[in-house]
């Protein structure tokens, strides 16, 4: 199945050295349609009217361009999105391990006993954490990581039920921060994120996990 996904921007690298800082890792701060280095434009010279997109078939990038010419070769044939942000490989996560072994990510049905925010600490202490319990509390983090427009994150993931969370999640677990682009042929992995920041939408091997309603 071909999706083609329809963007105002697109920053194809993130993580490079001096770029993964907090003020540089902002979505937006590197776009096609902006002024920086060639190595981080796909074509500087076309009008940013138009848009850009990326286009997946599966669970690879087939193509990121210029959104009017792949929509001329692949329009016919492809399911189309739009999202009025940027395009990028999405958030990386170094302090996976802790948020999510760490913390106890309430269930809604626990809001009035718990609240709705990570418990840790002594409260985590006195809580009743079975694998099954820590699980759905892994479960229940990473949808929260992937509505922030993460794609990548960081153990070692020590319990079972979080480790197994992590791997049906299809988050990338790395070993650190590393250069990560959109690449034709790679897994589509990226996330759009709205010029406040805020995620439109998060996809994991082409898959869309989160998207903003």
């Amino acid at each position: 199945m071909l999706t083609i996904h329809r963007v105002r921007a697109v920053r194809p690298v993130v993580d490079r050295p001096g770029h993964d800082g907090p003020d540089d890792d902002r979505p937006g701060r590197d776009r096609l349609d902006d002024d920086h280095q060639d190595g981080d434009r796909l074509d500087g010279d076309h009008p940013a009217g138009a848009g850009y997109a990326v286009v997946v078939s599966g669970d690879r990038i087939a193509a990121l361009g210029p959104y009017d010419e792949l929509f001329a070769e692949y329009g016919a044939r492809a399911r189309g999105r739009e999202w009025d942000g940027v395009l990028t490989p999405g958030r990386y996560e170094p302090e996976g391990a802790a948020l999510l072994e760490a913390a106890y990510h309430p269930d809604p049905r626990e809001a009035d006993a718990l609240g709705s925010e990570p418990v840790t600490g002594e409260a985590l202490a006195a809580l009743d954490m079975t694998e099954t319990r820590w699980g759905g509390s892994a479960r229940r983090g990473l949808q929260r990581l992937m509505a922030a427009g993460t794609t990548a994150l960081t153990g070692p993931f020590r319990r079972p039920a979080v480790r197994t969370a992590v791997e049906r999640s299809g988050l990338q677990e790395l070993d650190g921060r590393i250069p990560r682009a959109l690449v034709v042929g790679a897994a589509a992995h990226f996330a759009v994120f709205a010029e406040d920041g805020s995620c439109l939408a998060t996809a994991l091997h082409g898959r869309l996990v989160f998207r903003r309603r």
